[in-house]
């Protein structure tokens, strides 16, 4: 997973580092086109461009002075986090040697068993698709192409809201993946500082934040289109088949992937939904950053 992560995480870099750039340079922009037309004539192309096919009204709206902020936050966590986990330590051979099944809690025993290469690298197949897959889907819908930028800002704060957490799950809780309690599996990948990346399943997590996404933002942009509910079966396909081949490889158990599916799941659904913008007119719900003992956004709603 190493190469893969690495592509994630050149994504993350890549996608704030666009955003912020062409956000200075068309707010630059709008301002020079308010003072040469004159007051009340401005507009953030970010905020407010137009999209939908009948109301001149944006279906998002981001607030780059507090997101881009936010997001760096989120995405340092991020990389912190991966720094963190590649400095793990491989498990002794003598520890290795001792485990058992048995050891294992109950409700994850029934689905140990020994690595499986094979299936491990057909895994990464849904998991490599699902990647680049809302950035190639949005450019060719011709809705959702002239908010491309908007949305791919979305989907890099929606990848990013969930790599800082599967790397604090990872880094903080260094499970070892059932693989390890057989002795059928290579000595090597037993003892290795991987596989004390159990909890939780980041491939699963990752594969439902992107076609979750997705589904998402394509019901939202076509709201009355049957076709929305074919994304969201693509979306539970890809993921229940990554969660299947995760498990047949030995490399999670069914409570890491569980947890996966419901991280993946909801940063997919609630970035969009978050910010929509008739939700943010409501002018109730506001999303900040916050720090700590960790560091992310936090989520206010005023009753």
């Amino acid at each position: 997973m190493p190469k893969q992560l690495l592509s994630f995480a050149a994504f993350i870099f890549a996608a704030a580092t666009a955003f912020s750039q062409d956000t200075l340079v068309l707010l630059n922009q709008e301002r020079h086109s308010a003072v040469s037309a004159g007051p009340g004539t401005g507009s953030n192309p970010f905020v407010s461009i137009q999209s939908g096919a009948a109301s001149n009204d944006p279906i998002y709206q981001i607030k780059p002075k507090v997101e881009i902020p936010a997001f760096a936050v989120v995405a340092g966590w991020t990389f912190y986090g991966f720094a963190q986990i590649s400095k793990k330590e491989s498990t002794p051979l003598a520890t290795v040697m001792k485990l058992q099944k048995s050891d294992i809690p109950w409700y994850d025993r029934w689905a140990a068993r020994p690595y499986n290469r094979s299936v491990d690298k057909i895994s990464y197949l849904p998991f490599d698709a699902a990647m680049p897959y809302p950035l190639i889907f949005c450019a060719f819908d011709k809705k959702m192409r002239k908010d491309y930028l908007k949305l791919t800002f979305l989907y890099a704060e929606a990848m990013a809201i969930t790599g800082a957490i599967y790397t604090s799950g990872v880094h903080y809780f260094s499970r070892l993946r059932p693989l390890v309690y057989s002795s059928e599996s290579p000595i090597d990948v037993r003892t290795s500082s991987n596989s004390r990346n159990s909890f939780f399943a980041g491939h699963v997590a990752l594969v439902a934040t992107s076609t979750f996404f997705m589904a998402s933002a394509y019901a939202d942009y076509h709201p009355d289109s049957q076709f929305k509910w074919v994304m969201y079966g693509v979306a539970g396909v890809a993921t229940l088949t990554t969660a299947c081949l995760r498990s047949l490889a030995g490399e999670h158990n069914p409570s890491d992937i569980l947890v996966g599916t419901i991280v993946g799941t909801a940063s997919g659904l609630l970035v969009p939904r978050l910010h929509q913008a008739k939700l943010i007119k409501n002018q109730r719900l506001s999303i900040l950053p916050f720090a700590g003992r960790g560091q992310g956004l936090a989520l206010f709603y005023k009753l």
